[in-house]
């Protein structure tokens, strides 16, 4: 999600994706991430089959196995604060290998109408088996990204594009977004027709990776997703948190905003027991990432990231 402010001086920052590229690498640069039916054993081979690098490879010139797949990705390798959307980023990875396995595994995800409340990289491996998918960002530069990598992967990932629809979403904004007539000539050529808000309203899977950075964002972010998850069909919101970065004020590395993004909702465990928190109608329930099995190859996930299975009720009451 595009933040707001900043001026012409802005800092720039890197995701850990990429961390060790050319800092100053100007332009929008192309990474491969493959991935098979197969997720990847101790050794990071498939069941054991085949390296990563000769698997990649194999795939990048056209002479791979029929299981292997190519998510090709066009992303910046820097970006200001308010367009770290053009970046990728570790949890929409993680994220994106929770959805895979969903998909090789079970027909979980088949044929749903979901939104991602980010920047695409978690709705272009859904794409392959939902029947819908709303690529929601802010800001023109991200989305005509986002539109970009759609039809990059539409190909190799043999996806229908009209099947992706790529839309702004500003949080501030909250839910439902301003509506508009779609003509080529029109410089707001992501706003939503009433068609597509009421066919948004009917998703039952929502997915946020690595949005929560600041306060007033999460505020944000919750507001708009307690007014999508009010409407129409029943949802379940997948989020994925806590990134880590030095803090100059605090001279230590924290997870900014992410006690903020906790006190949202209540945690649960695997019985339906409450844990903690206060949420206002949101219950959670952690999914330990080392139960999802690794199948994209070209990241290393680490253990700060924690990914939440949220669920919104207005009777839910506060503990």
């Amino acid at each position: 999600m595009e933040a707001g402010g900043g001026g012409a001086e802005e800092e720039q920052v890197m995701s850990e994706v990429h961390l060790g590229c050319p800092p100053h690498f100007s332009g929008l640069h192309i990474s491969h991430f493959s991935f098979s039916s197969r997720p990847l054993g101790p050794s990071g081979d498939n069941d054991g089959v085949g390296g990563g690098g000769s698997e990649l490879a194999a795939a990048t010139s056209g002479s791979f196995r029929s299981d292997c797949h190519l998510l090709t990705i066009q992303h910046g390798v820097t970006s200001s604060l308010k367009s770290v959307g053009l970046q990728v980023w570790k949890a929409a990875l993680l994220l994106g290998d929770f959805v895979l396995h969903k998909s090789f595994s079970s027909s979980n995800f088949d044929g749903v109408t979901a939104i991602e409340t980010g920047a695409g990289t978690v709705g272009l491996a859904l794409a392959r088996v939902a029947r819908r998918i709303f690529v929601t960002d802010r800001g023109t530069d991200i989305l005509d990204n986002c539109v970009a990598n759609v039809h990059i992967n539409s190909g190799m990932l043999k996806f229908d594009e009209a099947k992706v629809c790529v839309r702004e979403l500003d949080w501030k904004t909250s839910w439902p977004p301003p509506v508009g007539t779609h003509v080529p000539s029109n410089p707001s050529r992501y706003i939503w027709s009433t068609s597509e808000v009421e066919e948004a309203e009917k998703a039952t899977v929502l997915f946020a990776a690595d949005v929560i950075y600041s306060d007033d964002l999460t505020d944000l972010f919750f507001g708009t997703v307690k007014k999508l998850m009010s409407c129409g069909a029943k949802k379940v919101l997948y989020s994925l948190e806590k990134r880590y970065n030095f803090s100059l004020d605090e001279l230590d590395v924290v997870a900014n905003g992410y006690a903020h993004f906790r006190s949202f909702f209540t945690a649960q465990d695997g019985h339906g027991d409450p844990i903690d928190g206060y949420g206002p109608g949101f219950v959670g329930k952690q999914i330990d990432p080392a139960e999802i099995p690794q199948y994209i190859r070209e990241y290393e996930r680490g253990k700060d990231l924690e990914l939440w299975k949220i669920m919104y009720s207005p009777d839910q009451k506060q503990q």
